[in-house]
């Protein structure tokens, strides 16, 4: 792509928090991979993207290591979200869009205009486990079952000593001091998928309907995965969800979650995957939408994850955004894609779902 061919920015105004990431490396964790090794399909010239905050470590990472290889080649994410992402797609003012929930049917719609002549394929790329975070001193390894993480963002649960909390967590020095809630203020897929998996293990306890805003009052707000991480430690008996990269980032306590097994499952890359590995694709053709389930029976499975999609046109964009985006996504579906988000709080895509990412891909044109 020649210098003078770029993306127009929101209509030709500069996007204001817009990264760009060509030259810059992650705040997140040193990663264990260098460079992808053999050939690539290199693109060049700068493309804008936007969308998914849980994705943003993962996605600082890959430019960096793919604009190594590729010499002139730069990527624009702003991670605001993966309702606007997915707004700012529709509209064709980025050429793709991470999300953290596959595009509803209204955004699909949409996306066929997006996509001259073609349609928006929803790409699992990213696995961000959902950790449920918390600042409490001495209570270290919290045990909590749905039903209890539900009543607690209900506002029902509403002191750390509650008997619910105490049943789960026998010999624990739990205080009797308030429990403060911290929710995403903005539209986010984490909400969605947060609040997917209260519905669907605690239908009793929680009475709201998913979505990606935020449903109730309990509680206060803070934007971006970042302002929930610093909400949190900052407030002593705070707790909230967030990605594990950003738990681990920030080094917040993490809660022990219990599963469809029964048990209480420590929140690592390898019991996340174990969740993913049995979603079910409900996506048709290319399309790779996936269906998790959140009340698992699998040994070791943590039931709390998201699958972050990136959101491309099947065909439709200027030929060289589409060199560009089919490119880059090639490697970040690669082996090599996925080895370099180790240490960086992701769990890997499960071999038989990426497989599928890999074809989807090659189909872009």
């Amino acid at each position: 792509m020649k210098n003078g061919s770029r993306l127009a920015a929101l209509g030709g105004v500069v996007v204001a928090g817009v990264v760009a990431l060509s030259a810059c490396g992650s705040d997140a964790n040193t990663p264990t991979s260098a460079a992808p090794s053999g050939d690539i399909d290199c693109a060049t010239g700068t493309v804008n993207a936007a969308g998914s905050s849980a994705q943003k470590n993962a996605i600082e990472e890959w430019t960096k290591i793919y604009a190594s290889k590729c010499a002139g080649a730069s990527l624009n994410y702003n991670a605001n979200g993966s309702g606007a992402g997915i707004q700012l797609f529709n509209q064709g003012q980025v050429a793709f869009a991470g999300s953290d929930s596959a595009l509803k049917p209204e955004e699909a719609q949409a996306a066929k205009t997006r996509c001259t002549g073609g349609d928006a394929l929803n790409l699992p790329m990213v696995v961000g486990p959902v950790a449920v975070v918390y600042n409490l001193d001495g209570v270290d390894g919290l045990k909590l079952s749905p039903a209890t993480i539900a009543g607690i963002f209900s506002g029902k649960i509403k002191t750390w000593n509650d008997p619910a909390i105490a049943k789960e967590n026998e010999g624990a020095k739990l205080p009797s001091d308030p429990i403060k809630t911290v929710y995403r203020a903005d539209e986010s897929g984490t909400t969605d998928n947060f609040t997917k998996y209260l519905k669907a293990t605690a239908a009793d306890a929680w009475q709201w309907e998913p979505a990606k805003k935020w449903p109730n009052s309990t509680g206060q707000g803070a934007n971006k995965s970042d302002g929930v991480t610093s909400q949190v430690k900052s407030t002593k008996g705070a707790i909230s969800y967030v990605e594990m990269s950003y738990a681990e980032n920030n080094k917040l306590q993490t809660a022990q979650v219990k599963n469809g097994a029964g048990e209480y499952t420590k929140l690592s890359a390898d019991s996340a995957s174990k969740a993913v590995a049995g979603a079910e694709v409900v996506g048709t053709g290319n399309d790779l939408a996936l269906k998790i389930d959140y009340a698992t029976k699998e040994a070791g499975a943590y039931p709390i994850v998201l699958v972050t999609y990136e959101i491309a046109c099947t065909k439709g964009l200027p030929a060289e955004q589409a060199k560009f985006v089919k490119s880059f996504l090639t490697y970040t579906a690669s082996a090599d894609g996925q080895k370099a988000l180790n240490g960086l709080g992701y769990a890997p895509v499960p071999d038989a779902v990426l497989t599928k990412v890999q074809a989807s891909v090659k189909a872009l044109s």
